[in-house]
């Protein structure tokens, strides 16, 4: 009799098997927070309770977007907001997907949103322990184009004893427990971080959940292109303009190639996977830029610092030039 040694070293598992794996062991937002050894139990469950709520938020407004034509969603609603600019439709529908959810999750005591003219505390049982700040959908002049828009929002926790307020909504960046953006593209994804490293994950509407596509994203240390709106520049001052000058290469170096959406989330999206720089500098007619509210956040993650100082803006437009915030941020982050 023939005798056969078995090498377990050797071993194939057949591609059906393979297959299965990469289709059934995937790592959502879920999954992903609850195995999160950085955080305690009881903050892994609170944070699960409230990212389910951010979820379905962005679930619908996801789908309120995509379906915008059909359900006649596009143009204005007829008002303004506390900025002064014109709400779309879509704006409105993002604003009470998320300011419900938020309220429901029991994990929510204070929110505040662009669309609202005050923040919102939330009373009696609902209550939880957390603020919320968000722009519901960013990118709202591009709606109508049919362009990449999106949600971002950023976490601060309630200070122990203290009874929740609209001052509340203004903290440093550094109390930041969590922040993240949804984008709204060819493909829907939020992307995260609860304090150590950004994690990107795509919707799968299959499953519907949001899931692990995008493990530890770092940005390149050097990129190819640079981002701003060219219509300004004759507004623009002497700095910025030898900058730019730079960059599109009018002093010997090589140039950047020029990218310009228009909507922050999706030009910082490109920029964190690519490299490059977003900029919105102010100019001669907004001297002091357009930024309302602009967070540093101390860590030793340059990334992480970049992407929650960019996440806390209530209009989510730059007053001075990202370069600058760059260069000096070992500096600021110290002070």
């Amino acid at each position: 009799h023939e005798t056969r040694t078995h090498h377990p070293s050797t071993t194939h598992h057949p591609p059906h098997l393979i297959m299965t794996s990469s289709l059934t062991n995937v790592v959502t937002l879920t999954r992903h927070i609850l195995e999160h050894d950085k955080h305690t139990e009881q903050e892994r469950r609170n944070l699960t309770i409230l990212f389910s709520q951010i979820q379905l938020a962005c679930k619908v407004t996801s789908n309120a977007v995509r379906r915008a034509g059909i359900e006649k969603n596009f143009g204005y609603a007829g008002y303004t907001n506390v900025q002064g600019e014109e709400v779309k439709k879509l704006d409105m529908v993002a604003n009470s997907a998320f300011c419900t959810a938020l309220s429901k999750s029991k994990q929510v005591c204070v929110m505040a949103s662009e669309e609202e003219d005050e923040a919102i505390v939330v009373e009696g049982d609902d209550q939880g322990q957390y603020i919320v700040c968000f722009d519901p959908l960013d990118g709202s002049s591009n709606i109508d184009a049919n362009v990449s828009i999106g949600s971002i929002f950023a976490v601060f926790k309630l200070e122990p004893g203290k009874t929740p307020s609209q001052a509340d909504c203004l903290r440093r960046g550094s109390d930041m427990v969590a922040a993240g953006y949804a984008l709204y593209g060819s493909s829907t994804m939020l992307v995260v971080s609860t304090g150590h490293g950004v994690q990107g994950f795509t919707l799968d509407n299959s499953l519907g959940e949001f899931v692990l596509t995008h493990a530890n994203i770092t940005i390149p240390k050097r990129g190819k292109i640079y981002s701003i709106n060219e219509g300004n520049s004759h507004k623009w001052d002497a700095a910025v303009t030898s900058y730019v000058d730079l960059v599109k290469g009018k002093t010997g170096r090589k140039a950047y190639s020029l990218r310009y959406i228009g909507s922050m989330v999706a030009d910082v999206h490109r920029t964190l996977l690519y490299g490059g720089i977003f900029m919105y500098p102010a100019d001669s007619s907004a001297k002091n830029g357009k930024l309302r509210y602009l967070p540093l956040f101390r860590s030793s993650h340059v990334l992480f610092s970049f992407l929650l100082s960019l996440l806390l803006l209530s209009t989510l437009l730059f007053s001075s030039l990202l370069f600058y915030f760059l260069l000096f941020s070992s500096l600021l982050f110290s002070s």
